[in-house]
């Protein structure tokens, strides 16, 4: 299975520290990491997941494999600029949030409407979102909303 991770692009070192271990969390139950492919939340995450042996996929906006982080181990191209929000959490069999701004709203409006379980931390308040209050909470919850 597949859990989408979205944030902010740029985030400091207490988000980066959160979206690392979410990213070693879902590694270590098993999931692969789906996400932007870009810096910030999306590196952050990916490390953590390298890091427990999980598969990671960045979905980028633009046409240049080379722009991924050094931790998406499957890059995926797409030329479309923000319209790939759209596919991060498709591809993911639910959502974990963490911080974000214009994009990261998009992409949990995205989720909604494709029925993905959601958890956020730190993130926007957005309906049938939970709100995790730490890394490991949000983990279990997409673990549990899996395996029902």
């Amino acid at each position: 299975m597949r859990v989408s991770v979205i944030g902010g692009g740029s985030v400091g070192a207490d988000d980066h520290e959160v979206a690392r271990e979410v990213g070693r969390l879902l590694g270590e139950q098993e999931f692969d990491l789906v996400c932007g492919g870009r810096g910030g939340v999306m590196a952050a995450a990916c490390e953590g997941a390298e890091s427990a042996g999980a598969t990671t996929i960045g979905i980028l906006p633009g046409e240049d494999r080379d722009a991924a982080n050094e931790h998406v181990d499957v890059v995926i191209a797409t030329g479309l600029g923000h319209a790939r929000n759209a596919l991060v959490p498709l591809n993911g069999d639910a959502v974990v949030a963490i911080d974000g701004s214009h994009g990261t709203l998009s992409e949990l409006g995205f989720a909604g409407v494709y029925d993905r379980p959601v958890a956020g931390l730190g993130t926007h308040d957005v309906d049938g979102a939970y709100a995790a209050e730490s890394p490991a909470d949000a983990v279990e919850y997409v673990a549990d909303a899996l395996d029902a």
